[in-house]
């Protein structure tokens, strides 16, 4: 068995998050164990794994579950190999968000909704504070749906009036979401909901589309698309234009063109 293999990793530097983006044909995971959940979706193939006394597949689509300290192995099922995604999340985040910690039952879970909201989380790991940290509480409360009852919502909803004004003041800089919970005193869930439920975006969205207006008006006055997106706060010019397009329809260019 052989072909190409691949890795890609990243590690957040200030929370216990860790992601990887992987290709196996040949390798074989040693029985292991991690001090976080850990939660993969099978993009394609077969994967297959010993864990709680039995043997596993999770084929493209399935997720998998790993309680913390859950030793498991793992390999290929098919000649061609897997690929798959997969996010180390800390149990200490993961109690910020419930209301207790949850164990899983199952080490392969069959949710669609649950599968996405992990693709969703990986895609957004390098997008800053805000995103990432969205993300990753929309797939926790998906990971928790399946053991646990979901926290209540009921009780005063909060004033996101500060971390719309500190985003606002902010919007080029890499707002956490430390800074907006300590400018509302609002949990991290608390300041989710309120701040959606009043402006009709997330945070990070929000904050996107002040730097996508910012970048605008750069651009009619006549920056190079380059300049323009570092100014507005997007990581680089391929990042502008990518948010651009989805947003407006039309790249930084034919926007600059247009108004020259």
């Amino acid at each position: 068995m052989g072909g190409v293999q691949w890795t890609r990793y990243w590690r957040a530097a200030d929370e216990p998050v860790e992601a990887m983006h992987a290709h196996f044909t040949s390798h074989r995971y040693h029985r292991h164990s991690h001090d976080a959940y850990s939660f993969g979706v099978t993009e394609q193939g077969v994967q297959a794994f010993r864990c709680r006394g039995g043997a596993h597949t999770s084929a493209a689509g399935e997720v998998l579950a790993f309680n913390p300290d859950e030793a498991h192995d793992g390999r290929t099922a098919t000649e061609d190999g897997f690929t798959y995604r997969i996010v180390h999340i800390g149990p200490s985040l993961v109690a910020e968000l419930l209301p207790r910690l949850p164990l899983f039952r199952d080490p392969v879970v069959h949710s669609p909704a649950l599968a996405d909201a992990l693709r969703r989380l990986h895609t957004v790991l390098q997008d800053g504070h805000l995103a990432r940290d969205e993300h990753l509480m929309r797939a926790v409360l998906a990971m928790a749906s399946h053991v646990v009852p979901l926290p209540t919502t009921t009780g005063p909803r909060g004033d996101p009036s500060a971390a719309r004004d500190l985003i606002e003041a902010h919007h080029a800089d890499d707002v956490t979401t430390e800074e907006l919970t300590r400018a509302t005193g609002l949990s991290r869930f608390a300041l989710y909901r309120a701040f959606r439920a009043e402006y009709g975006l997330s945070p990070s969205d929000y904050q996107r589309q002040r730097r996508l207006r910012a970048a605008r008006r750069l651009l009619a006055d006549g920056r190079p698309a380059a300049e323009a997106a570092a100014l507005a706060g997007f990581a680089d010019q391929a990042h502008l234009t990518r948010w651009f397009r989805r947003c407006y329809g039309i790249t930084p260019a034919v926007y600059a063109r247009s108004v020259s």
